[in-house]
C-alpha cells in the first residue's frame, strides 16, 4: 500500500489494489482516487475518499506519515478524532517541518500558523486575546491581511496541540502554514463570497426599482393595493439576501457576543436584522408605511463586496510568501554510503546527509560544499547578479542555484531552521507588527459599538416609555441607518482610490492605500542599490584593443564565443552587444571564481578577471570616465592579453537628481546594500548620499530600519531583490521597481512599474494632497453623523430621510475625493505646486513649495 513516503520504492500491483485511507482491497472497477502530496492515491468508496480529502483538505495529511499501519491491520479508528489529529502536529518529525528554535537559549519554539474564519479585525484583537492569555505562549500575534499568525510558546509549560485547540474552543480554525492547503482554503473562501455577492446583487437590483416606485407613489391612495403588492414583492427579493448573503455578518456577531465581546459586525447584524423585521412588519400590518428593504439590501452588497476585495488583497499577499516555498525543490539527490543517487522528499533530509546538486539546479537545504568547485546564484540573499565561486568547506543556501560544476554538499540545517525560512519569519514578524494607531482602534472597537448600541436602546426606550410607544422601533431604525458609517467608511477608500488611478499614470502602482496615508509623513528614504538605484544588469562601457585582431576578426566576438557557454550576467554583458558571427569555442571550460579557457580557430582563449592574466598583479588602468566602480575583464590569447573589456551596472537616469530633490525636501537619504562597504561609500559618493551601509544581510536591513523607527523616524524603504521582502514588510512605506522580484513587489506598498525614479518626488506631493481630501472627507462624515444622531433620536427623522442623508452623504465624500481623479493636474489652492499626470521630469528643489 502507497501510505506516506516515495522511499518505499515502487508500489506493488498488491499494494496498488489497497485503499489508500483503509487498506482494504479496491474492489475491480472502483474508481475513487485522492491527491495526496502530488500523488493519486486509490480508496475503496465514496466514504474513505470524502474521509481522506477532509483530513489532506484541513492540512491534516501527517497522519497518513505517522501512523503505523492502515486502519484494516491495525483496527484503529477509520476517522481520527480532532484531539488526535491535533496531537499530530507534536510530533517531532512533524515540526521539523515548520517549527523553530526561538529565544536567547533556544528553549522556546517559533511557528506560523493560518487561521481560517477571520472575517475583520475584532476576529484578530479576539484571538491575539485568547491564546496570549495561555500559560506558556509567549507571544501571538495575526496579520488580518494574510490571515497569518506567528506563535512563540514554551514547550515545557504547553503544547502546541493545546494552542490550536484552543483556537478550535473559539470558532476558528489554525493549522501549521501550508501553501497548498491554504491556496484550496482561498478559493473555497472565494467561490462562497462570490456566491454571496451576486444574491445580494440581483436582489438589490430589483429592490431598488421598486423602491423608487414606491417613493414616487408614496401618496397615491388610489394604487395602495399596486404598492402593497410591490411592498410584498420587495419583501420576497429581500429575504434570500437577508437569510443567505448576510449570514457572515450573523456568525461573526454571534460568535463575540458568545465571548463577550463587541466587534463591528454586531451593529451591522443588528441594522440589517432590526431593518428587515421592522419593514416585514408594517407590510404584515399593510398600515401604507414606507418600507426600508431598499436599506438592507445596499447595506448587505456594499459590506459583501468590501470584504471581497480585502480577500482578494489577502490573496496576493499570501502568493507572495508561497513563493519562498517554492524556491526549494519537492525532491532531493541523496548520496548512500557507495555513492548511489536516491531521489527523495527534501522533508526527509536530516543533517549529516549528503546530496548532489547538477548545475542548474536549486540548492534543496543549507549546506557544505564537501565535493566539486562551481559558482553558485546567491541572489535570494545578497540582491546581487554575480554569482559567488564555491569550493570544499564553503558553505551554501538552499534555494540559491548551483550555476557551473556539479557539487555534494553535505547537510547541515532542515526544515525550519534554513535560512530561507528565517527569512520567512523575518516576514511574518514584520508583517504581524501592528502600528500605533492599529492597536488603539482596535483596543477602542468594543467601546465604539457598546456607545452605539447604548444610545439606541435609551432613546427607543425614552420614546416607548415616555413620547410614542408605536414609533420607538421606526426612531431606533433611523438612528441605526444614521449612525451607519457609511461616509466614514468611503472617506479614505474612494480618495485613495482616486489618487491611485492618478499615479498609475505615472507607473506608480499603489497595492496598500495605507501607504498614501503614510507617505506625507516620512522624513527618512533607504535604499538599496541594485536593481533600485542602477539598472539591474550589467552591460559593456568601453573596450580597449590591446593587440591587434586578426584579419577581419573583432575581438568582442572571440570574447562572446567563449562567455556564450556561461550563464553569469557579465557574460551576457559580453554577448548581448556582439554582432552575429562564425566565431565557435571549443574544448570551453568553467573556472569557477575565475573565468573561462576554451580554444578558437586553434588559439588557446581565456577570459576573466585579472587572475587569467599570465602574469597576476598586473594593475588595472583607469576606468572610464564617471564608472570608478566598472569591472574590468581580460581577454588573453596564447597567454597574451590583447582586449579589455570594462563592464558595469549604471546608476538609472535621473537618480542623481531624484536623491538631490529628496534632499531638498528635507528628508534624510540612506544607501543600504549588501555590496562591500568600501564599494558601497563609493558609490553614494557618486550618487550623492551622504550615508551609506554595506554588507548587510536580510536581517542587518530590517534591524537598521527598526533602529531608526525607534528613533522616531518615518522610514520609506525602496528594493527590489527577495533579500529586500523583510525590511520592505517592516517599513512604514515601502517601494519596489518593477523589474524587481515579484516577491518584493506584492511585499510592497508601491511598485514603480516605470521604473523611473524621479516619480517619486511626485508621488510625495500626490499623497500630501490625498491626506488633505481625506481629512476634509472624515471631518464631513463626523459631522454628519454628530447632527444626524441627535436629530434621529428626537424623532425628526424618519427611516428614509435617514437613509437619504446618509446617501448624501457619502455621495459628497466620493466627490470631492474624484477631485483626485487621473487625467488632471493635481492643485492645490495655495500652497501645494501641482504633480503632472504626464511623463514630467523632477522639479528643481529650489522651486519646491515649503512641505505641508
Amino acid at each position: 500500500m502507497a501510505l506516506a513516503s516515495d522511499s518505499q520504492g515502487p508500489a506493488t500491483p498488491e499494494a496498488e489494489a489497497r485503499c489508500f485511507h483503509c487498506g482494504l482491497e479496491v474492489p475491480a472497477g472502483a474508481c475513487y482516487p485522492v491527491t495526496f502530496e502530488g500523488r493519486v492515491e486509490p480508496t475503496c468508496c465514496p466514504g474513505c475518499q470524502a474521509v481522506a480529502s477532509a483530513i489532506i483538505e484541513r492540512g491534516l495529511g501527517a497522519y497518513y506519515h505517522h501512523r503505523d499501519a492502515p486502519p484494516a491491520e491495525t483496527g484503529s479508528p477509520l476517522i481520527p478524532d480532532e484531539l488526535r489529529e491535533l496531537e499530530l502536529f507534536d510530533h517531532p518529525g512533524v515540526q521539523q517541518q515548520f517549527v523553530a528554535a526561538a529565544g536567547a537559549e533556544g528553549d522556546r519554539r517559533e511557528a506560523a500558523l493560518m487561521l481560517e474564519g477571520i472575517t475583520c479585525a475584532a476576529c484578530v484583537w479576539l484571538n491575539e486575546r485568547h491564546v496570549q492569555a495561555l500559560p506558556g505562549v509567549e507571544s501571538f500575534r495575526v496579520n488580518y491581511s494574510t490571515h497569518r499568525a506567528q506563535v512563540v510558546w514554551d514547550p515545557a509549560r504547553i503544547a502546541l496541540s493545546d494552542i490550536l485547540k484552543a483556537i478550535r474552543d473559539i470558532g476558528y480554525h489554525a493549522h501549521p502554514y501550508d501553501p497548498g492547503t491554504r491556496e484550496q482554503a482561498i478559493a473555497r473562501e472565494r467561490g462562497l463570497a462570490l456566491r454571496r455577492i451576486a444574491v445580494a446583487a440581483l436582489g438589490m437590483m430589483q429592490v431598488m426599482m421598486l423602491a423608487v416606485a414606491l417613493w414616487l407613489g408614496a401618496e397615491d391612495t388610489e394604487h395602495e393595493d399596486l404598492l402593497q403588492f410591490m411592498r410584498w414583492v420587495a419583501a420576497a427579493l429581500t429575504t434570500p439576501v437577508v437569510l443567505y448573503s448576510a449570514i457572515p455578518f450573523y456568525q461573526s456577531a454571534w460568535r463575540d457576543l458568545r465571548h463577550r465581546q463587541l466587534g463591528m459586525d454586531v451593529p451591522v447584524s443588528l441594522a440589517i436584522i432590526v431593518t428587515y423585521l421592522a419593514s416585514l412588519y408594517a407590510v404584515i400590518l399593510g398600515t401604507g408605511e414606507h418600507v426600508y428593504f431598499e436599506s438592507v439590501v445596499m447595506f448587505v452588497f456594499f459590506l459583501l463586496t468590501s470584504r471581497y476585495l480585502e480577500l482578494i488583497a489577502r490573496q496576493h499577499a499570501s502568493h507572495a510568501i508561497d513563493r519562498l516555498d517554492r524556491l526549494v525543490p519537492a525532491i532531493a539527490n541523496r548520496l548512500d554510503a557507495a555513492g548511489r543517487v536516491e531521489a527523495i522528499p527534501v522533508g526527509e533530509l536530516v543533517p549529516g546527509d549528503r546530496v548532489r546538486v547538477r548545475p542548474g539546479e536549486t540548492i534543496p537545504t543549507d549546506g557544505v560544499v564537501c565535493e566539486g568547485e562551481s559558482t553558485v546564484n546567491r541572489a535570494l540573499l545578497t540582491g546581487e547578479p554575480e554569482p559567488h565561486a564555491v569550493r570544499v568547506g564553503d558553505p551554501v543556501t538552499g534555494g540559491t542555484v548551483n550555476v557551473d560544476g556539479p557539487l555534494a554538499i553535505e547537510v547541515q540545517r532542515v526544515g525550519a531552521e534554513t535560512t530561507l525560512a528565517a527569512i520567512q519569519r523575518l516576514l511574518d514578524r514584520a508583517q504581524t507588527e501592528k502600528p500605533r494607531m492599529a492597536r488603539i482602534a482596535e483596543a477602542g472597537t468594543g467601546w465604539f459599538v457598546g456607545a452605539v448600541l447604548i444610545l439606541t436602546a435609551l432613546a427607543g426606550l425614552v420614546w416607548y416609555a415616555w413620547i410614542d410607544p408605536t414609533r420607538a422601533l421606526w426612531v431606533m431604525v433611523a438612528m441605526l441607518v444614521a449612525t451607519c458609517p457609511c461616509a466614514l467608511a468611503l472617506a479614505t477608500p474612494v480618495a485613495l482610490t482616486a489618487t491611485t488611478g492618478a499615479l498609475s499614470r505615472l507607473g506608480l502602482l499603489v497595492t496598500r492605500g495605507s501607504a498614501l496615508e503614510t507617505l506625507p509623513r516620512v522624513d527618512m528614504v533607504c535604499l538599496d542599490k541594485t536593481g533600485t538605484l542602477t539598472v539591474g544588469m550589467p552591460r559593456l562601457l568601453a573596450q580597449s584593443e590591446l593587440q591587434p585582431a586578426p584579419e577581419g576578426a573583432d575581438w568582442l566576438d572571440w570574447a562572446a564565443a567563449l562567455e556564450a557557454h556561461s550563464e553569469h550576467p557579465l557574460a551576457r554583458a559580453l554577448v548581448a552587444p556582439a554582432k552575429a558571427s562564425s566565431v565557435v569555442a571549443s574544448e570551453v571550460r568553467n573556472l569557477p571564481g575565475r573565468g573561462l579557457v576554451g580554444h578558437i580557430e586553434g588559439h588557446r582563449v581565456a577570459i576573466g578577471g585579472a587572475s587569467m592574466l599570465p602574469q597576476p598583479g598586473t594593475p588595472n588602468p583607469e576606468p572610464p570616465l564617471g564608472y570608478p566602480l566598472a569591472t574590468p575583464v581580460w581577454l588573453v590569447v596564447d597567454d597574451q592579453p590583447v582586449a579589455l573589456f570594462w563592464l558595469a551596472d549604471t546608476p538609472r537616469p535621473g537618480a542623481r537628481n531624484v536623491i538631490a530633490d529628496l534632499q531638498g525636501r528635507g528628508l534624510r537619504v540612506v544607501l543600504l546594500t549588501g555590496d562591500r562597504p568600501q564599494a558601497a561609500q563609493a558609490f553614494a559618493a557618486e550618487m550623492g548620499i551622504a550615508e551609506a551601509e554595506g554588507g548587510l544581510t536580510p536581517e542587518g536591513k530590517l534591524a537598521y530600519v527598526h533602529a531608526r523607527q525607534a528613533e522616531g523616524r518615518v522610514v520609506l524603504m525602496a528594493g527590489e531583490g527577495i533579500n529586500d521582502a523583510p525590511v520592505l514588510a517592516g517599513a512604514d512605506v515601502s517601494l519596489a521597481m518593477g523589474g524587481g522580484t515579484q516577491l518584493a513587489q506584492n511585499q510592497a506598498d508601491l511598485v514603480l512599474l516605470s521604473d523611473r525614479l524621479e516619480h517619486l518626488p511626485q508621488a510625495l506631493d500626490q499623497a500630501r494632497h490625498t491626506r488633505r481630501v481625506i481629512r476634509q472627507n472624515i471631518a464631513w462624515a463626523i459631522g454628519y453623523n454628530l447632527v444626524a444622531l441627535p436629530v434621529a433620536a428626537a424623532g425628526l427623522l424618519t427611516p428614509w430621510l435617514a437613509a437619504l442623508g446618509m446617501s448624501l452623504s457619502s455621495l459628497l465624500v466620493v466627490g470631492n475625493a474624484l477631485r483626485l481623479r487621473p487625467g488632471r493636474d493635481v492643485m492645490d489652492t495655495g500652497d501645494e505646486a501641482s504633480v503632472h499626470s504626464g511623463e514630467g521630469s523632477v522639479r528643481d528643489p529650489a522651486s519646491r513649495p515649503p512641505p505641508v
